[in-house]
Parts: C-alpha cells; structure tokens; sequence
C-alpha cells in the first residue's frame, strides 16, 4: 500500500468511523422515557411537590434517563380512576390512599381502620415492619409497585351543619370513599352513605347530593371544601395512609439498576411528603377559616370509638385476623 493509499485510507476509516460513532450514541441519547404522572391537587400541594423532588432526585441520579409528566389538579381523575390508568398503561405513577386501593387488595384496611392508631409515629412503626411489608406484597400482585408509604394526616369530619357528636349524624348524607370500610363506619353514625370520587364532591356538596364528607385538613384547603362545607369537626378518626407507586407494565421495562433509584428517589420522597404535610395542615387550617370555615372539638370521644369498633369486628376477617388488628393497635 503506497503511502497515498495508506492516507487516503486512514482518513476514510476515520470518516466512516466518525459517521459510524451517533448510530452507537444517539439510541442512549434518545432512550428518554416520559413518566405521566396524575397528581390530584396543584402545584402548591404537597401532593404535587412529592413528583418535583422525586424527578430532580432521579435526574441528578440518572441524567437524561427520565421525564416526570406531572399532571396536577385532578385532570387524569380521582384515585380510582388513576389507579385503573395505571393496570391499563395510561399512568406510570401516582399516589393513592389506602381507601382507593382497598377493591384491589382488601386486607390494606388494616391502615384504615378508625380510631386504631393514635399518631403519625404509631402508623410508621407498622408500615415500616411486617404489616407494611406483607402489603407491598399484595399491591405488587395486583400491579401497584409500591415506592414507600405516606401519610396524609387524620381525616376529619366536614359538615354543613356543627357536628360535635355521633348522635347528630343520624340521617345525614355522607360522602364516602367507595369501600367497605368507609360505608360502614359511617352507618354505623346512622348516617346515610353516598359513593362519590373525591373530584365530583364540591358540585355534590353545593347542589344537596350530599350534607357532609371527611378528609384530611389539607385537602379540605386544597378542595376549597370550607365553602360548601364550612365546619370541620376534629374526629381525627382514620390515619390517612397511603403510597408512592409505579405501574407494574412500566416497572417491568426497568433494569434492576433504574428500579434502584427510583425506589430510592420515592423513599426520599415520602419522607420529604410527610414534613410537608405536618406544615400544610396548619397552613389549610389558617386558609378555611380566613374563607369562613370553623373548626370544631368533638364531644362523646368514646361514642365516636364505640362505632369504630363495630368496623374493626366487621372487617376483621378480611384485614388479617383480630390479633392482627390488636398487634397494630399495641405497636
């Protein structure tokens, strides 16, 4: 090979080379994945600020990996409607609570029951260890990856009309989560419950459908619920838990090593989720009452209880067992 020959050569191996190099590099440039989000509440919420910390958690992770399309304010539907978004490949990832999920996977009333746990500190004792464990199992089976649990803080009575005692809800429409659970304890009261998803409750409430809903404080503000619903009563009967979780036809696709840190980024999440939640309440609380809401203590604590008690013997079967309600209730 004559010296021209030889160059001529090189430079077109290098050519070929250089054109050769983007079909190698532009398939992992390109491999971004969109992850949609549904969100219930804005940009202000804690429910939304949750998927802004994961997705800067896993950008900085994983670079160009992933995009978070985060869609707020209840756009992709109410818990039920996302969850059945995300067994159908429309939604990637949510939050839910324990109530939405419960027609999946019955024994996640364990974190409902009424009256059970007595604080925050109580209910991440059981979510961290064995309960906690054993429903991971169960939602995974039903194609709800769980990312780490969450708690929303208590729900509480909202009326329009004061309520102070179980004996005043008889009769009453109740806006109920769609569960068994929450059907009960609420005719327990007397009160007549209404299925209703959470995003159809202000026009419910306005309109007469319904005279009354629980929720916790910070949806209560987020829902603007205070001007259909100007009173809340501080039954703090249910720990609104719930969980970070991905849908299992998109965590299937994942490597091992990508299923990492987004385990890891929701973790943190969670437990950024839970101080934002404590520092909400108390903003919610300022906001109902600057837009004419009332919050009231309640009276006959232990009438209240009497009828939580009811649920607890009710679902006691489906939830595990009633030594398993009474391990819980001693943790």
């Amino acid at each position: 090979m004559t010296h021209l020959t030889r160059r001529l050569f090189l430079r077109s191996s290098a050519t070929a080379a250089l054109l050769a190099a983007p079909a190698f590099v532009r398939p992992a440039q390109a491999q971004v994945t969109t992850i949609t989000v549904a969100s219930l509440l804005g940009e202000d919420k804690p429910e939304t600020k949750i998927w802004r910390r994961i997705a800067e958690t896993v950008e900085a992770r994983l670079p160009g990996r992933f995009r978070f399309n985060v869609v707020a304010n209840g756009a992709l539907g109410g818990e039920k409607e996302v969850a059945e978004g995300t067994r159908l490949g429309s939604v990637q990832a949510s939050l839910a609570t324990m109530s939405s999920l419960s027609g999946w996977v019955p024994e996640t009333q364990i974190l409902d029951l009424p009256f059970l746990y007595r604080d925050a500190d109580h209910l991440r004792r059981v979510v961290e260890g064995p309960v906690g464990e054993d429903l991971k199992q169960r939602l995974a089976a039903q194609n709800f990856v769980v990312g780490g649990f969450i708690d929303y803080g208590a729900r509480h009575l909202l009326t329009k009309a004061p309520v102070t005692e179980p004996g005043q809800m008889r009769g009453m429409k109740m806006r109920v989560i769609q569960s068994p659970l929450h059907t009960r304890l609420w005719s327990a009261y007397g009160a007549i419950p209404v299925g209703i998803p959470i995003t159809e409750t202000y026009n419910a409430l306005s309109t007469g459908v319904t005279d009354a809903m629980d929720l916790t404080k910070s949806a209560y503000a987020g829902f603007r619920l205070f001007e259909v619903v100007p009173y809340l009563s501080e039954t703090a009967h249910i720990r609104a838990c719930g969980v970070v979780y991905f849908a299992a036809g998109f965590w299937s696709q994942l490597s091992e090593a990508e299923r990492q840190v987004l385990r890891e980024a929701s973790a943190e999440g969670a437990t950024y989720f839970n101080r934002l939640i404590v520092e909400d309440e108390a903003a919610s609380v300022r906001q109902a009452v600057a837009g004419g809401g009332s919050i009231l203590k309640v009276d006959a604590r232990e009438a209240w209880e009497r009828g939580a008690e009811i649920v607890w013997r009710d679902l006691a079967d489906v939830v595990g067992g009633w030594d398993r309600i009474m391990g819980v209730q001693q943790a």
